[in-house]
């Protein structure tokens, strides 16, 4: 099975929490980091430099478009980067973990 991690960022913490909670309790991924970061980008054409709230679900690759769709749907952003990465090695005892509670709709988002 395919191991993945899916990031996005959110403009604050309340919104990346009530995201990371939706998608675990869904157990769409097994779990999810939150941490604040410092974002530089440009949008609309002028560079904008904001706090922002990093999260990274780890989850299995067929999850993917389950995640997607829930961050999308739960996301303020008018265009939120919502991207994955293979997680190419893991413990066996975590992947086992990871793939146990990540298995899909375990309930509303």
């Amino acid at each position: 099975m395919k191991h993945i991690a899916v990031i996005t960022t959110t403009g604050n913490a309340d919104e990346a929490r009530r995201i990371a909670k939706s998608v675990v309790e869904r157990q769409l991924a097994a779990c999810a980091h939150v941490s604040e970061i410092e974002s530089f980008y440009v949008w609309k054409g002028a560079l904008e430099n904001e706090k922002e709230h990093r999260i990274i679900f780890k989850t299995t690759a067929d999850q993917y478009d389950a995640v997607e769709s829930a961050i999308k749907a739960l996301h303020s952003y008018e265009v939120p980067a919502i991207y994955s990465v293979p997680l190419e090695r893991m413990f066996a005892p975590y992947a086992a973990w990871l793939e146990e509670n990540s298995k899909g709709d375990g309930g509303a988002a």
